[in-house]
């Protein structure tokens, strides 16, 4: 699969699909970054909060972190729709915090499409991002949980990270600039 930022569309060189995880904190911007990916290049997108089981809704609303063992369940349901999509054909697009480097290799497990794409943003953003957020069950208070459970790519890791600053769109052109570099790099 080859990129070109330039174009609305995607050119499809290879028989294997392409999953981007868009991944980070909460409040980084992985929903608008993700969408605007899954738009640009039409591409499957779901919003990797969806797939949480109840419970952890329920855990989370009241401000109690995601143990592992909370946090399995949920990376095997994204796992799933993953395999979905590559039955399919069809490259796709999800968020996920993916916060820890084991979080990541289970979701890339047999899967040699997956490609993590790392929002970052300083921390004073995020806290401001998360009070003003409407209508999310994550509180701003799980923020320095998250923060200090994070664990960014790594070397040996599949991915790319990208600064949340300027405007969605700068983000956006940003990301897949980065993405199409790592294409041709792994087409050649």
């Amino acid at each position: 699969m080859v990129v070109d930022p330039r174009r609305t569309g995607y050119v499809e060189t290879v028989s294997d699909p392409v999953f981007v995880v868009v991944m980070g904190v909460s409040g980084s911007g992985k929903t608008t970054l993700a969408r605007g990916i899954a738009e640009r290049l039409h591409w499957r997108f779901e919003e990797g909060d969806d797939f949480h089981p109840r419970s952890n809704v329920e855990k989370m609303s009241r401000g109690e972190p995601l143990t592992d063992d909370d946090r399995w369940p949920w990376l095997d349901a994204i796992g799933s729709w993953l395999d979905e999509c590559a039955g399919a054909g069809e490259s796709a697009v999800l968020t996920c915090s993916a916060l820890r480097r084991s979080y990541r290799d289970r979701l890339r497990q047999g899967r040699p499409g997956v490609i993590f794409c790392h929002v970052t943003a300083d921390a004073a953003v995020l806290g401001e991002r998360l009070e003003r957020r409407r209508g999310h069950y994550m509180p701003a208070t799980l923020l320095p949980s998250q923060l200090a459970t994070l664990e960014p790519l790594q070397d040996d890791e599949t991915g790319f990270s990208v600064s949340a600053e300027g405007t969605p769109e700068d983000v956006l052109d940003r990301a897949l600039q980065h993405l199409g570099r790592l294409q041709e790099g792994t087409s050649s």
